[in-house]
């Protein structure tokens, strides 16, 4: 540990020892010997800080912007896809390097305006760390998917109605700036304190180190640097195999080779449309697709997951399907489909009138929906996670949560990062609540002046906000210490589905309002933290996050140690400055996003539409379908004559109940064996919120997850501390890189021209039987008893 101490004290970036303050005079390294009291933090982020380096540079805005339109174009267009890739900021993070590099070498170092105060330079020197850090805040903005176009993709694909793309863009915009005043106000609380550590962000640390620190390379091993090219060339040299030559790789699903005519066998071993019973990804893409790299999940987190996804798979599931509860054979043993009693996929535009609203005598013809029971399931698992989620924060983060909010206005003992930070001028949280007003204002007119489209009356906006405001502190708690996020989709579905039943598009906007503000809440405090160990000034990381939302003007660059009149100027007009840049990133990503998704709604022929697309057609939209059944569940038929007292799935309410009390209890057990400190480390909100991703996340997404992260979590992290301190983050950033280079390779070079390989391999799970239902007279097309009837 003292040879790791002396590793992570080293600067980003050597200045000759010497450290600034910021009139510009040199003191000594600071806080030698203090440390995060997180150990995963302590191995891996560095405790000074370089004041002297500009951040908000000419190359950031061109490089970050650059970044954010291409990772926003890529992410919306491999989300519709059969495996939705999702190409994150960490290839961004790699690309710019040495672009950045070649601005610095090649544009004029001229000083424009020289000995003014707007005193300002193209090229401040050589390219450095902190803006690095900021071009990556950019990219994250084009990172996530923009939830809002779900709605798009529900109303115009799967409902065949008209929605305006000036709607759209409202709505997509209003929902991805409403998390930012959630995530001001909650800074205290979820990026300061020590204990908020959030471990995604551990990978981004350990890239910015290996790609900017001069290393010595150790005797018999690598540097960092040197790591990282080997295994991004490895992984971008691998992908084409289960991308291309070899798709079965990403489901290999062998107990369905040994019994190819049996329902069962393929019910229970296929990796994509069952159990998943030995079924592996040899992927990367499927692996880290929905619960993210497993390499940066803390090995408790990943227990908690692993006895999760065990429980509703390898328990409840079967035990159910096998019992016909809720008449479980009827259907498959594990789809997203909505169905008629007699397992046919339900016709829904039967059952809606002109007014886009449930015809209820339509709809008593038709008969009841049904849904498979594992998918009954996954809803009452999130009952479960959602109230374990209130009262495991209360009882194992109540105090610490109830003295900070009392020592706003006190000194507090803060660690060293903390320290480092408060020598910057900070953000008022004022700035956030005028975001925050401005935004529900403007969201309660479009959703009034466009209530035609958008169906949600200005209170349901009020409400949804409510109910991000109560939630966004829990949840961040959650995600900051597992790496894990619980969501409020079914929450804010169910509320509004019993007040408001009937209206599709109302349950869709509330839900996104509701659930995508905290989700974009979350991702603004991930980037708070990532800007908090690499010590970036509040005030640019404020202006930064915003800005990803629209190109306006270049930035200025400021090189502080050489103009203290400039930095000076700076701090006095400040809040002018980001008055006029803090319209750029958002606005962007949701721009690309939209139109991205408008295109190939317009070109992709019967996209979404399984039944009408051929066979191996990748424009599949896992995510939009579950999204187009939930408003129909939720929004259009509405949770009471489906989870209510008129519905035939009433009784998984009672996990709600389950919720609630096994925080509970396993609270009790800690208090009573205090000495046993694993049972403090099993975290039911993260246990219950394991697989409710499924669908449209599968079984085999989680098996290998589950090995990787057994193997990095505990045996490399137990056994080879070393190793894992200096290798394991840069690791997951080279596969996720490696991988989203060739992916996007291989469909410029091979998927645009339409160039296919069909061999036994080509088929991604080889188990055709594992959708057919067993119950006696149910015909379903491709399953043996239809042949037989027919």
């Amino acid at each position: 540990m003292a040879s790791a101490a002396r590793e992570i004290s080293a600067p980003l970036i050597q200045k000759e020892a010497e450290q600034y303050d910021a009139s510009g005079s040199t003191t000594p390294p600071p806080y030698e010997e203090e440390n995060s009291p997180i150990e995963q933090v302590a191995l891996t982020v560095p405790v000074t800080d370089d004041r002297t380096l500009p951040a908000v540079t000419f190359r950031m805005w061109t490089l970050g912007t650059l970044a954010c339109v291409l990772l926003s174009f890529l992410n919306q267009f491999f989300w519709y896809r059969r495996e939705p890739l999702t190409i994150t900021s960490i290839s961004a993070q790699i690309a710019v390097v040495p672009l950045g590099r070649l601005m610095a070498a090649t544009l004029t170092k001229r000083v424009f305006f020289e000995g003014r105060k707007w005193e300002f330079t193209l090229n401040p020197g050589p390219f450095n760390v902190k803006e690095h850090v900021l071009i990556t805040i950019f990219a994250n903005a084009g990172e996530g998917n923009v939830y809002a176009i779900h709605i798009v993709s529900a109303v115009k694909v799967f409902y065949k109605r008209e929605l305006t793309f000036f709607v759209a863009l409202v709505v997509a915009l209003t929902t991805q700036v409403l998390g930012f005043g959630w995530a001001g106000v909650c800074r205290r609380f979820l990026v300061e304190p020590a204990a908020m550590w959030w471990p995604q962000n551990l990978v981004q640390v350990s890239l910015f180190r290996a790609l900017h620190e001069k290393e010595e390379r150790p005797k018999g091993g690598l540097t960092r640097n040197q790591f990282f090219l080997i295994a991004f060339t490895c992984s971008f040299a691998y992908y084409v195999f289960p991308g291309y030559l070899f798709p079965m790789l990403t489901s290999f699903s062998w107990l369905c080779w040994f019994f190819p005519n049996s329902i069962l066998a393929h019910q229970l071993g296929s990796g994509l449309r069952g159990l998943g019973i030995g079924a592996l990804g040899f992927d990367w893409s499927s692996i880290s697709s929905y619960l993210r790299s497993p390499l940066a999940s803390p090995w408790f987190a990943t227990v908690n997951i692993a006895l999760g996804f065990m429980l509703m798979t390898y328990v409840i599931a079967p035990v159910a399907y096998w019992l016909n509860i809720y008449n479980a054979k009827t259907f498959p043993i594990f789809s997203d489909g909505l169905f008629t009693s007699a397992g046919q996929n339900y016709n829904i535009t039967s059952i809606i009138d002109e007014n886009f609203h449930i015809d209820v005598e339509a709809y008593d013809r038709e008969g009841p929906l049904y849904i498979s029971t594992f998918f009954a399931m996954t809803y009452a698992f999130s009952f479960a996670c959602l109230a374990a989620t209130i009262v495991h924060v209360l009882l194992f983060h109540g105090r610490e949560l109830w003295q900070q909010s009392k020592s706003v206005f006190q000194e507090r003992k803060m660690d060293i990062h903390t320290k480092l930070m408060r020598k910057y001028k900070q953000v008022p949280e004022w700035w956030f609540t005028c975001i925050l007003l401005l935004n529900i204002t403007a969201t309660i007119f479009v959703c009034e002046y466009y209530k035609d489209q958008l169906q949600l009356p200005w209170w349901g906006v009020l409400l949804a906000c409510g109910l991000a405001a109560f939630f966004t502190l829990p949840i961040g708690v959650i995600t900051a210490t597992t790496n894990q996020t619980p969501g409020l989709n079914v929450i804010t579905e169910y509320i509004i589905g019993y007040i408001y039943p009937g209206y599709p598009v109302a349950n869709m906007c509330f839900k996104v309002y509701g659930f995508i503000s905290v989700k974009q809440g979350i991702a603004f405090l991930q980037d708070f933290k990532l800007g908090h160990y690499m010590k970036i000034p509040p005030r640019t990381m404020f202006m930064a996050q915003v800005s990803s939302t629209c190109v306006l003007l270049f930035g200025k660059s400021y090189h502080l140690a050489d103009h203290e009149p400039t930095l000076i100027f700076l701090i006095q007009h400040e809040l002018i400055e980001q008055a006029r840049v803090k319209v750029v990133g958002t606005l962007v990503s949701a721009l690309v996003h939209l139109g991205t998704a408008w295109w190939l709604m317009d070109t992709v022929p019967d996209i979404c539409d399984r039944a009408l697309l051929p066979p191996g057609s990748p424009w599949t939209c896992p995510g939009d379908h579950v999204f187009y059944d939930a408003s129909v569940i939720w929004g259009l038929i509405g949770p009471r004559k489906i989870f209510g007292d008129l519905g035939y799935y009433s009784t998984i309410n009672w996990f709600f109940l389950v919720g609630a009390i096994a925080p509970l209890i396993v609270f009790l057990l800690h208090k009573a064996f205090p000495n046993q400190h694993w049972i403090r480390l099993i975290t039911m909100p993260v246990l219950f919120g394991a697989t409710i991703s499924m669908p449209p996340a599968t079984a085999v997404n989680y098996t290998s997850w589950i090995i990787i992260g057994f193997v990095s979590g505990f045996i490399v992290y137990r056994y080879y501390r070393e190793w894992w301190g200096r290798h394991n983050y840069v690791l997951s950033g080279a596969l996720d890189a490696g991988l989203a280079f060739m992916a996007v390779l291989l469909y410029l070079c091979l998927g645009m021209q339409h160039v296919d390989l069909s061999w036994w391999g080509s088929d991604p799970d080889g188990c055709p039987l594992a959708s057919c239902p067993t119950a006696d007279g149910i015909m379903v097309k491709g399953c043996p008893g239809y042949m037989r009837q027919v």
